[in-house]
């Protein structure tokens, strides 16, 4: 299929995908999203988009660098344009991710983490990488369940409330996950050595409540630090790869 967007170009110095971004629409239609993606005034375009119906379009060959990413950075990758792969995931930013929707994603991502040997933990939100910028593919995408499938990375099951709080009964952390100013100093390094730009330690919590405890509230306390020291223990941000 030729690509159905004009906004990309040469990926830089030579670079090659070694990061898969996951993006929501955040626009009224499917159709509305391709319009924009296409637009060349527009100058934002993906790889691919994945309507609600689970219809996967090829907009931008993945040889080239699409528009998608902006701003941010994920270990020592700051061009994540050129080391990256984009996926619009056709909604407006508040609803579910239908189950047709998530099935076409899980097969994309088999087969583009397999074309090029990207590892589940380089697949990543655009939240992720622009900390307070961007929100998507925000609190209702399902994390876990990509990881389950080896498609993605979920910490360790270390705290009662880290698989959600439907799944405990509730939402609450245990009287000694208490945090404060100290809990924060701890947790930004950890969040950093898994990915997480240094854009600020608040917004960096913010950002990884998002993905990881999206129904979690107020300072930094014990499960931010042990789920995020976990995920930077498993899987170090950049081991053995080549520099921004």
């Amino acid at each position: 299929m030729p690509a159905g967007s004009p906004n990309f170009g040469e990926r830089r110095n030579g670079a090659r995908p070694d990061l898969i971004v996951i993006h929501y629409t955040a626009m009224a239609s499917c159709a509305a999203a391709r319009d924009r993606l296409c637009d060349p005034a527009a100058e934002v375009s993906a790889h691919y988009l994945i309507s609600e119906a689970g219809a996967v379009e090829a907009l931008v060959p993945e040889e080239a660098r699409a528009w998608h990413a902006g701003a941010g950075a994920w270990g020592a990758v700051t061009d994540v344009n050129s080391r990256s792969i984009g996926i619009e995931l056709a909604n407006p930013g508040d609803a579910p991710f239908p189950e047709p929707q998530m099935a076409a994603l899980e097969r994309l991502l088999a087969e583009v983490m397999a074309r090029w040997e990207i590892p589940p933990e380089r697949v990543i939100g655009h939240s992720d990488m622009a900390p307070g910028r961007k929100s998507d593919p925000g609190p209702r995408f399902d994390w876990r369940r990509l990881a389950l499938q080896g498609l993605s990375v979920w910490p360790d099951a270390v705290w009662p409330d880290a698989v959600g709080p439907d799944a405990v009964g509730s939402d609450e952390v245990r009287p000694e996950a208490s945090g404060g100013p100290e809990s924060l100093a701890a947790f930004a390094p950890l969040a950093q050595g898994f990915g997480y730009p240094a854009v600020g330690d608040a917004l960096v919590l913010l950002a990884f409540r998002l993905r990881f405890r999206p129904w979690a509230g107020g300072p930094a306390d014990a499960a931010d630090t042990a789920l995020a020291g976990d995920l930077a223990r498993r899987f170090p941000v950049d081991a053995g790869r080549a520099g921004a």
